[in-house]
Order: structure tokens, then C-alpha cells, then sequence
């Protein structure tokens, strides 16, 4: 057996193949040792899972390792989206949890991730320590394991129930009250996934009017695979159009993502909700602080804190690093352009849950449509295009195209200087006129990743391929 190893967030791999109930028990041994060592067994571990293949029967794989290790388990009745069991790690002081998802990935594929103490993703030092003692199972060490039924009697099983608490809070957090008049109708998609009964719930219990489309459990995903992006949000686009709708929210798998239509029934990018939120929350919110983006994430955020009187922090990519911001640097927002955010008095985790119920405060109390608020920022800060361009690979041009892009040093890209080339994660390469490109490896799939931001649409384009005929992707 290969060694198991956490990419930018968590393990995934495809059911049957790799994940395997033998090799999901070792991986809960190699957490349990980790949370022993950290001595956190008497503040017990969260378990969630989501809606895919098997979900539930993995969950309680773990379970039963767990208690065999002597760590109390908090197991849900039912599949929970991540930032819900994020949250539970925090209600009950909890020592972490174990999530089973595959987010949004296709749905042969499942996954296991690691909440830390502090409720949001693990860092790599924690990460790197379940490897290695992942790898002393591999090698031979022992897994313990402990019915369900006895670790009741034992009192180390207990019931979780945190939806009432975890609701009651983002309504703290979100403003539905003050709408400038009638409540819209709105959209919403869970995209079959865990995330099913939390947004349409909050904004019917505000006045909303609410349709909701893919809210069963469906494994196969309708077909396709639970990601809000604008290739996968057929069925809301229609639905904000049938209903002539202000506004299609959706959710991805375990409901750490969010994707928005606007009213025209057009795909609006994290990135375009993210600039837009933040000044809406620098109006509507006291708190003032720095805002945490990573390096793949648009730089109109940047423009938004200068002109604001507010920094700006770039992380690697990963939530993780978001999540640190959040929990040391006071940031008052963090977010990612693949549609993660969090802010303020929040869990440190991405909630894509939040994110929709911020875009419906913003539309409802500003009395504006996503097109007119979009206006709004290009008459205000401009405007740039970006993307992300996701080239798959094969092991034997791997290391060809790794080595292009460690000499890939450009002067020039187009017609416009390079100013600076960082090589903090991939290499990212930032022009005179505020363009930028960034080519990394995917963390959790073989592939690519390039993103890009530029003033046109056609300038984005020339970027993408000048970047892949250099480096040969």
C-alpha cells in the first residue's frame, strides 16, 4: 500500500479504488494517534458527512476507530455541509473533526478531511503529522477499533445535534431585516448535496420568497458534479429566468462553496462577489481589520482596501492560510476565487452558506440587481477579467513541464513588463498595467492551474496561450 497524503484540503480519491473502507480505517488511525498525542481525546471529535456513496457507512468506519482509540465521537443523525460541522467543533469546544466529503468533485469520488481544535482547515503541520502517522499503520501499526454499541455504554458516543445553533448564529451574523422593499424571490440550489434545508430555510423564516430546485439526495448528482460553477448551474439559470427571480444561490457538495446568478440569469465569479461584498460589508458592518485573499484571487479586492484605508494579506492557496488570517490577523473578511469566504465573528472554515445569505442581504437591502451593483464597482474601481484554466496532465510530462515553468522568467508577457515574479507557490508573474498570471499544480487533481487576470477579455486569452506554449501545457 502507497502512502495516503493530504492535498490543499484533505484526501479524496475514487471509491473503490483507493478509498476503501481498509484504507479509510487506517487513515482514522493515523488521526486518532495524531489527536492523542495532542492530548484531545477528553474534548472528543466531531464526525459529519455528506450526501455521496457511502458517506454515512465511512463516517461510522471512523467512528468505530476512534472510540477504539479511547476519543470521544459527537455522530450526526444525518449528512452535514463542512461549515455546519466547523461550527459544531466550536459549540462544543470539541478537540477537532473528521469530515467525510469530496466537496465538489465527481461523484466516484470521496474524501476525508481533518477540523482541527480551532474550527477551520488544518495546517500543514497538522496535516503532515497524520501522514506520518498514517504511514506507521501502513507499516504495521496497530488499529483499534470499538463497536458503536460499546462505545455507547462506554460513554464515548454521543448524539449530535447543532443545525438549531449553528442557524441561530448566521442569523446573527447576516442582516435580512432591513430590505428595501418587497422581499425578492429567490433561487436557491443545493445542488443535491449536504447543504439541502439551510439557505431556503433562513430566507423563508426572513420573508423571502424562496424556490428550490436539486434539494434531494442524489449521489450521482443530477448527472454531473456538485460545483457552483458556470458550466454546472444549468438548472438554476433557467429557474432564475422562469421565475423571473432576482437572484440563483447555489452550494456545492458539503456547502463550503457558493455560486450566484444574477437576475439576467448570467454566472456571476467568486472573484466579481467577493469585490463586491467587501465594500458592502466595510458599509454595513463596524468591524475594520485587513482582508485575506489568496494568490489566485482577483486584486480588485486590493484596489477596494486601498481606496478603504485597509490592507490586504495574499496567502498561498488553500483556505487554511484564509482561515489563519481570520483567526490571528483580524481580518474582517477572507476569500478565494473558487468561491470560499468567511469573515468576522465567523468559524474560520469556508461557509458557502454564508456567502449566499451575504449576496441576498446585499441585493435586498440595497434595493440594487447584481447587474446594477456590478455597474456600481466598474464606475468606482474599474474593472478586470480574470480565470482559471485547469490543463490535465499525464505522469510522463509532469516533470518536463515542471522544469519549463521553474526557468520560465519572462521580461515581457504581451506587450506589458513583468514587474515581479514570486515563486511562493507555482510562480506567479504580475505585470506593469495590474495584469498577472499564475501557474501552480493542483493539490487535489492532476492538473495545471492557470489563472489569469487582465484588463479584456482578449488580453486574458493572449496571456493563456503565450503561458502555455512557454511552458508547454
Amino acid at each position: 500500500m502507497n502512502s495516503i497524503k493530504f492535498g490543499t484540503d484533505g484526501w479524496r480519491d475514487i471509491i473503490a479504488d483507493k478509498f476503501t473502507f481498509a484504507n479509510v480505517r487506517v487513515v482514522a488511525q493515523g488521526i486518532a494517534a495524531m489527536v492523542n498525542n495532542r492530548e484531545l481525546a477528553r474534548r472528543g471529535i466531531v464526525l459529519g458527512y455528506d450526501n455521496r456513496f457511502l458517506s454515512q457507512e465511512f463516517a461510522e468506519a471512523v467512528s468505530q476507530v476512534l472510540v477504539g482509540n479511547g476519543i470521544k465521537v459527537f455522530m450526526p443523525g444525518k449528512p452535514l455541509p463542512t461549515p455546519v460541522v466547523a461550527y459544531a467543533v466550536r459549540y462544543h469546544k470539541a478537540g477537532g473533526a473528521v469530515m467525510i466529503t469530496a466537496s465538489h468533485n465527481p461523484p466516484q469520488y470521496n474524501g476525508i478531511k481533518f477540523i482541527p481544535e480551532y474550527a477551520g482547515p488544518a495546517l500543514p503541520d497538522i496535516t503532515d503529522e497524520i501522514e506520518k502517522e498514517i504511514d506507521r499503520v501502513i507499516n504495521g501499526a496497530k488499529i483499534y477499533e470499538l463497536s458503536s454499541q460499546d462505545a455507547h455504554q462506554l460513554g464515548l458516543m454521543y448524539d449530535l445535534d447543532v443545525d438549531d445553533h449553528y442557524v441561530k448564529h448566521l442569523q446573527k451574523l447576516v442582516n435580512l431585516s432591513e430590505v428595501a422593499g418587497a422581499p425578492p424571490a429567490i433561487i436557491v440550489d443545493p445542488m443535491f448535496g449536504a447543504g439541502i434545508g439551510y439557505v431556503d430555510l433562513i430566507l423563508r423564516e426572513a420573508g423571502y420568497r424562496v424556490v428550490t430546485i436539486n434539494n434531494r439526495r442524489d449521489p450521482l448528482f443530477g448527472g454531473s458534479m456538485p460545483e457552483p460553477a458556470d458550466g454546472m448551474l444549468a438548472d438554476l439559470k433557467a429557474a432564475v429566468l422562469e421565475h423571473e427571480a432576482v437572484l440563483g444561490l447555489a452550494l456545492d457538495g458539503d456547502g463550503d462553496r457558493f455560486g450566484v446568478i444574477n437576475e439576467k440569469g448570467r454566472y456571476m465569479s467568486p472573484n466579481q462577489v467577493l469585490y463586491l461584498l467587501l465594500p458592502y460589508i466595510l458599509r454595513t458592518r463596524s468591524f475594520r481589520g485587513p482582508v485575506a485573499r489568496t494568490l489566485a484571487t482577483t486584486h480588485l479586492l486590493d484596489r477596494v482596501a486601498e481606496a478603504n484605508g485597509i490592507g490586504v494579506i495574499e496567502t498561498p492557496v488553500g483556505f487554511k492560510y484564509i482561515g489563519e488570517c481570520l483567526r490571528e490577523k483580524g481580518c474582517i473578511m477572507g476569500g478565494e476565487e473558487s468561491g470560499g469566504m468567511s469573515i468576522l465573528g465567523h468559524v474560520p472554515e469556508k461557509d458557502g452558506i454564508l456567502g449566499a445569505l451575504l449576496v441576498a442581504e446585499m441585493v435586498a437591502v440595497s434595493g440594487r440587481t447584481m447587474t446594477e451593483l456590478h455597474q456600481d464597482f466598474i464606475e468606482k474601481y474599474g474593472s478586470m477579467e480574470s480565470e482559471r484554466l485547469d490543463v490535465r496532465y499525464d505522469e510522463k510530462s509532469r516533470e518536463q513541464v515542471l522544469t519549463r515553468l521553474k526557468e520560465y522568467r519572462p521580461r515581457h508577457i504581451l506587450d506589458q513588463p513583468v514587474v515581479s515574479i514570486s515563486e511562493r507557490e507555482g510562480k506567479k508573474i504580475v505585470m506593469e498595467d495590474d495584469s498577472w498570471v499564475l501557474i501552480r499544480m493542483s493539490g487535489t487533481e492532476p492538473v495545471f492551474r492557470i489563472y489569469v487576470e487582465a484588463s479584456t477579455h482578449e488580453q486574458l486569452r493572449s496571456i493563456q496561450e503565450e503561458v502555455r506554449k512557454a511552458i508547454g501545457v
